[in-house]
């Protein structure tokens, strides 16, 4: 008699566990889909960018868990992952749209990757438009490193750019000339049927 309750006790005892099991596992893929603490409140778009920075993180942490990188590029790497995201999510707060430009964010030895001749970093100022392809964001000091952040401009704003620069270069009432002869620059007529 013994034997057969030490039976039914330990196949109940072995549900429990299943069940258990089985519920606490479901619960935590739920966990996983639902969007992090405080994310809610952004557009699909911003989601999306957060979960990729959320990726990148977890490639990073899988590269030094591996010892394939450093523990300075994995700091670096974290941080600069991090002010990307503080970025985004100021971004996205301040203007209340599901929209993020293209971020970049550079340490001060990394300028040279965005800019053939980097910036003086005592005169940047929020706002301010760079070689037309860029406007800076601000900076964020991290725990080593002080990173750039800057937004890419998309072509449209790029070319805005470029013409106001060239109404303001050029009086509205001229017409371009050639600067060595004085005369009217236009380009050559077609001679011939086409």
């Amino acid at each position: 008699m013994f034997g057969r309750k030490g039976m039914i006790l330990r196949r109940v005892g072995a549900l429990a566990f299943l069940i258990v099991s089985a519920w606490s596992l479901a619960a935590a893929a739920a966990q996983r889909n639902r969007p992090v603490r405080g994310e809610d409140e952004f557009g699909p778009v911003v989601r999306a960018y957060l979960g990729y920075l959320r990726a990148q993180q977890e490639v990073v942490d899988d590269r030094v868990s591996r010892r394939e990188v450093s523990a300075d590029y994995y700091r670096r790497n974290s941080d600069r992952i991090r002010a990307l995201r503080q970025m985004a999510i100021s971004i996205a707060r301040e203007t209340g749209n599901d929209y993020l430009p293209e971020l970049e964010a550079v340490a001060t030895d990394e300028l040279e990757t965005l800019f053939e001749t980097p910036p003086s970093l005592d005169l940047l100022r929020a706002g301010e438009t760079l070689n037309d392809t860029f406007r800076y964001l601000g900076a964020v000091r991290m725990r080593r490193d002080r990173f750039y952040l800057f937004a890419r401009l998309d072509p449209y704003e790029q070319e805005e750019l470029r013409k106001q620069a060239g109404s303001k270069s050029q009086p509205r009432d001229q017409s371009p000339t050639n600067s060595l002869s004085g005369e009217p620059t236009s380009r050559p007529r077609r001679v011939g049927s086409p």
